[in-house]
């Protein structure tokens, strides 16, 4: 009798304890995915990295030598700059995954995409924008970044000096500005990567290949990697 009572009461003991454990599973699920739904949202943790296409919808940004629309050729890096991001561990945002803009006006749009980058507050913005010039023969990468901004000065070097590495006759260096809107009305380090100038046709037959639109993708992730584990040592 005594042995059954003994039995019957571990057998008890077990069931709680099963049941205890399945409870602080669903529990850590929970909390897990509730964390994944604060992440990059206003009052929560803070994104990495926000990646922002400039342009789209209507504002196609600037046209090249060879018809190519700037907004375009701006998505289709960034996405790809996303893909290898994430890879990496990196957790991103975007303003934009498609042809669309984020306001009926250009200003409006602007003004959102702050509004987004600011509520968001991420590690670092990198906005991905196309060049062009009256000189048809200028061309090359350039990284531009605020210039009160001494975290952006430093990312945009980082950035700088691995799109570089495509091209080692580019001597172009980053370049500081306080003009630019994205750039002085956001609260976090932002910098704008001119990956080329469409205003130069071979560059411009360039940035529309799958190729090429890789390679600058794969320097920019590199150099956000470099920032992005060079500002958590």
């Amino acid at each position: 009798m005594k042995e059954k009572i003994r039995s019957a009461a571990a057998a008890v003991l077990l069931t709680g304890l099963i049941l205890l454990c399945w409870q602080m599973s669903v529990k850590l699920r929970e909390t897990i995915e509730e964390g994944k739904e604060t992440f990059g949202s206003a009052g929560g943790s803070t994104s990495v990295i926000i990646l922002d296409p400039g342009h789209g919808g209507k504002d196609p940004g600037k046209i090249g030598v060879n018809g190519a629309e700037e907004k375009d050729i701006n998505l289709n890096i960034a996405l790809k700059i996303q893909g290898i991001l994430s890879e990496e561990g990196i957790s991103v945002s975007m303003t934009r995954t498609s042809d669309e803009r984020l306001a009926d006006s250009q200003v409006e749009d602007l003004r959102e995409r702050v509004d987004l980058i600011n509520k968001r507050r991420p590690l670092l913005v990198v906005s991905i924008h196309q060049n062009s010039y009256s000189d048809e023969s200028v061309k090359g990468s350039q990284v531009f970044y605020f210039k009160d901004s001494k975290e952006g000065e430093r990312a945009a070097g980082c950035i700088q000096n691995t799109l570089g590495k495509l091209d080692p006759d580019n001597t172009k260096q980053i370049k500081a500005n306080n003009t630019y809107y994205l750039l002085k009305n956001t609260e976090v380090p932002v910098i704008i990567a001119e990956c080329g100038f469409l205003s130069n046709y071979e560059e411009a037959e360039k940035l529309i290949s799958e190729e090429y639109q890789e390679e600058i993708a794969g320097a920019v992730a590199e150099g956000i990697t470099e920032y992005v584990r060079t500002s958590s040592e």
